[in-house]
């Protein structure tokens, strides 16, 4: 039997999908919305999907999907439960941005706490140029070495952040989940994370127990000193309490990856011109050339081993 495979958001990545080896129809579409979705994969048996909403009732008007391809780790546009209910096998892509992530992150670390951003806007506007003296430091630098990195979800991801953080020479503390009752080997208390940290890094998933994790009571908590680094999920943060707290001075500055709603709406608090110390770039923490060839190379792989019957990295 020939699968239908139905490609949703093809213009997602800036590399090509490597087609798989059985029997197949291979359909591609470049970007879909939320109410094409039923249209485009009737009939469809592989539908490979990066962020498009796939929900419980869409999935009832599709008989013949068998696998939900992911082109993301994360799956939380996808619902799990209406999948394990049908049968539907959905499989992620894992382990290939171990390296561009933790760059980026290291990246956004140094932008803020160098405060490159300003320095370089002031150069660009002829300040350096009317400077009395060889420099000015209008704004204070500060060193990563000798300071604190609370890491929030200590997966591969994390794990990376914490090898270049300690080679910078940084302090390295893993978050235990909030609430926990107890604590894991090598994990400190939520909050005693947030109590210490010169620069919080989020690392974990998206869920109902993670949504809004960063709020108005947990950047009370944090030190004025500290910069929050988001390269995860942007509904692990309530927007408008972070906005508050940079327009504050609550924490000294932020460096966000992603947002809650992608693209976001000029209406989205974070994106206001009078924030300060706040560096957003527009969800390209994962994107190296490498990281996203070794991304579309995973999806065909995890498509070829559900049509041999083995499927891998399988979403329980």
């Amino acid at each position: 039997m020939k699968a239908r495979i139905v490609v949703l958001e093809g213009a997602s990545l800036d590399v090509p999908l490597r087609r798989p080896q059985g029997p197949h129809e291979w359909v591609e579409h470049a970007v879909s919305a939320p109410d094409t979705l039923r249209e485009r994969l009737a009939g469809a048996q592989i539908a490979v999907v990066n962020k498009l909403p796939v929900r419980g009732e869409d999935l009832a008007h599709l008989p013949d999907l068998r696998m939900i391809a992911v082109s993301a780790t994360g799956t939380d546009n996808v619902d799990l439960a209406a999948c394990r209910a049908r049968g539907i096998v959905v499989s992620n892509v894992r382990g290939y941005a171990v390296t561009t992530v933790p760059e980026h992150v290291m990246a956004l670390m140094l932008a803020l706490s160098r405060r490159l951003l300003d320095y370089h806007r002031d150069v660009r506007a002829g300040r350096w140029q009317r400077s009395a003296n060889f420099c000015f430091v209008d704004y204070p630098i500060t060193d990563l070495a000798g300071t604190t990195l609370a890491i929030i979800g200590g997966g591969s991801l994390g794990q990376g952040v914490a090898r270049l953080a300690e080679a910078f020479g940084m302090r390295v503390l893993f978050a235990e989940r909030r609430g926990a009752a107890t604590l894991r080997p090598g994990r400190v208390a939520f909050e005693t994370a947030l109590r210490e940290a010169d620069v919080i890094s989020l690392h974990c998933p998206l869920n109902a127990a993670t949504r809004h994790l960063i709020n108005a009571a947990t950047l009370a908590a944090m030190r004025p000193s500290a910069r929050l680094i988001n390269t995860a999920r942007g509904g692990l943060i309530d927007e408008a309490a972070l906005a508050d707290a940079l327009r504050t001075g609550r924490i000294a500055g932020a460096a966000l990856d992603v947002l809650s709603t992608e693209p976001p709406s000029d209406a989205n608090p974070l994106l206001a011109a009078d924030l300060p110390n706040l560096l957003i770039t527009p969800h390209v923490a994962w994107a190296s050339r490498r990281a996203m060839q070794a991304l579309a190379d995973q999806v065909t792989d995890n498509i070829d081993a559900f049509l041999a019957g083995q499927p891998r990295n399988v979403m329980e």
